[in-house]
């Protein structure tokens, strides 16, 4: 219910910046990365269904926060830099306790073919 919540809290900090129409869209496109990204996971590193809907929700979250990172430091690389690897590292952190050890090898030796990131 926590991560819900938070979610719910992201998702209300980043359309206080955007308007209607594009928050929408946006909110499509996360959840279409997210659901890509999801599924190239669970091809290579066997989630279960439970793991399944809890990983695209942290991809998600992990999405939503670098996109809004993105907005807010676009004008100071460097600590656009330095959020986006806590993010990334916050974003391993919660993910290796969702994925069994086995799992998080595979994830570990497949992750530099599965990003997500646009540019």
């Amino acid at each position: 219910m926590k991560r819900i919540y938070t979610l719910v809290c992201v998702m209300i900090s980043l359309a206080s910046g955007l308007s209607f129409t594009a928050l929408a869209d946006n909110g499509t496109s996360l959840n279409a990365r997210a659901t890509q990204l999801t599924r190239q996971m669970a091809q290579k590193v066997r989630l279960d269904e439970g793991q399944y809907v809890k990983v695209k929700r942290l991809n998600l979250q992990m999405l939503a926060e670098m996109e809004e990172a993105k907005t807010r430091l676009s004008s100071d690389p460097a600590a656009l830099d330095q959020y986006l690897a806590e993010v990334q590292s916050h974003y391993e952190w919660d993910l290796a306790a969702i994925l069994w050890p086995k799992q998080m090898v595979a994830y570990n030796q497949s992750k530099t073919t599965m990003t997500a990131v646009k540019n």
